[in-house]
């Protein structure tokens, strides 16, 4: 596998749960880590800690739904490090309501969140990666992408549409070297789940952990290939047969 040592990654919703595992796998593997986080406290929180452990981090606040922001955001790193090899679309956002209860604010927020951001921060990050002639994009997606179920209408029609951009995107950046995978994940011990659902059955997760490694063995592919899509489940997954 290639090597992670000196490449640039920006991980969005890096403040905790899978993005804060992302972050934490992805430095120790050598790369430099840019947490961006909505939240100030936790951008630093891991930042910090990545730090601590001797490794290169920075934290950044940014509202991935603020195409301002976003564009400012790329241009900061790039700025910095000279050049953008990675950008993770991680963060996420859900309502667990039915589609006569759900509001059109919160339709509208979980679509900007899940859906309208990776397009943004990709629209911003593809430039950046063709004029390298490398890079690669990960669009973090779900089972949700794949089945459906009650009361997640918005979350379903945001990871459905996140698996759609994923491979129309990868269709248009393979000819600039440029890798994009659409990451299927299954159920994981994160405050996602744990703080919605607070009976869930933790052993029926996976570990935020082992996910991460997915991402850092598709960082790792070798120059020639692209995997445009993979799913990685929990071995007692719930949500998917």
């Amino acid at each position: 596998m290639a090597e992670l040592k000196g490449t640039v990654v920006l991980v969005t919703g890096g403040g905790r749960g899978l993005g804060e595992a992302v972050c934490h796998t992805l430095s120790s593997a050598g790369a430099s880590i840019v947490v961006a986080e909505i939240r100030e406290d936790l951008a630093h929180k891991v930042s910090g800690e990545i730090q601590a452990n001797g490794f290169p981090a920075m934290p950044l606040v940014l509202d991935v739904t603020n195409e301002e922001q976003a564009e400012t955001a790329i241009n900061k790193i790039v700025s910095e490090y000279g050049r953008l090899d990675a950008l993770i679309n991680n963060a996420g956002t859900d309502v667990t309501l039915s589609i006569e209860e759900l509001s059109i604010q919160d339709w509208d927020r979980i679509l900007a969140v899940n859906l309208r951001a990776p397009f943004i921060l990709s629209k911003f990050a593809l430039p950046v990666m063709k004029q390298q002639r490398s890079g690669h994009i990960i669009n973090i997606t779900s089972t949700a992408a794949k089945r459906a179920w009650a009361n997640a209408s918005a979350y379903h029609a945001s990871k459905w549409g996140l698996l759609g951009f994923s491979h129309a995107l990868h269709v248009e950046a393979r000819p600039y070297n440029v890798k994009v995978t659409a990451l299927v994940a299954g159920g994981m011990q994160t405050p996602f789940l744990l703080d919605r659902f607070p009976d869930i059955d933790v052993s029926k997760l996976q570990d935020p952990k082992n996910v991460a490694a997915t991402i850092r063995f598709l960082l790792s592919t070798p120059e020639g290939t692209v995997i445009p899509e993979m799913m990685v489940l929990p071995m007692g997954e719930s949500s998917w047969p």
